[in-house]
């Protein structure tokens, strides 16, 4: 059976990455599909995010990484998968991801969605959110793998001054 997992992954998280490792331990494979979100102004083209995810992925066997422009449902057909899988973080994100799901298996109801909550850990990290800390210089690496950590740095043309790891405190 083959899943899709799509979203703009601008750039793709360590939340990103879970829910496809699991997706791929569920589907016989995994399309990661890389959308476009007009709604969003991306820092990554497309074919960026293609290669970062790629990276990312490549040591799971079952998944590959494709761009799409199209509807979701179309890009599901032309791949032969009929399962959506979708995460999310908290209520507000499964509330507007069951009215996607809800248009697409209107738009096709061969389709289904499948959802995976992020676990805790990752519940708080948005590509939004790691954008922001690289544009400052922040460290990256609980948020992100570190090809994709030097390739925001890249962008935003600056070096961390902070220390490789997160620090542990006491509280």
């Amino acid at each position: 059976m083959i899943a899709i997992y799509a979203g703009s992954l601008d750039p793709i998280t360590y939340g990103h990455f879970d829910v496809i490792l699991r997706a791929a331990r569920i589907f016989d494979e995994v399309v990661v599909g890389i959308g476009t979100n007009g709604s969003k102004n991306s820092l990554f083209i497309p074919g960026e995010r293609q290669e970062l995810a790629r990276a990312v992925c490549s040591e799971i066997g079952n998944v590959r990484v494709e761009i799409f422009k199209d509807l979701l449902v179309t890009f599901c057909k032309r791949e032969g998968a009929d399962i959506i899988v979708r995460g999310f973080r908290a209520v507000s994100d499964f509330e507007y991801e069951l009215g996607v799901a809800h248009v697409n298996g209107q738009l096709d109801p061969n389709i289904e969605t499948v959802f995976l909550p992020t676990k805790p850990k990752y519940s708080f990290i948005s590509s939004s959110t790691v954008k922001d800390i690289a544009s400052h210089g922040g460290p990256l690496d609980y948020y992100v793998h570190p090809i994709v950590a030097t390739a925001l740095r890249k962008k935003f043309g600056c070096t961390s001054s902070y220390p490789t790891a997160v620090p542990k405190t006491d509280g």
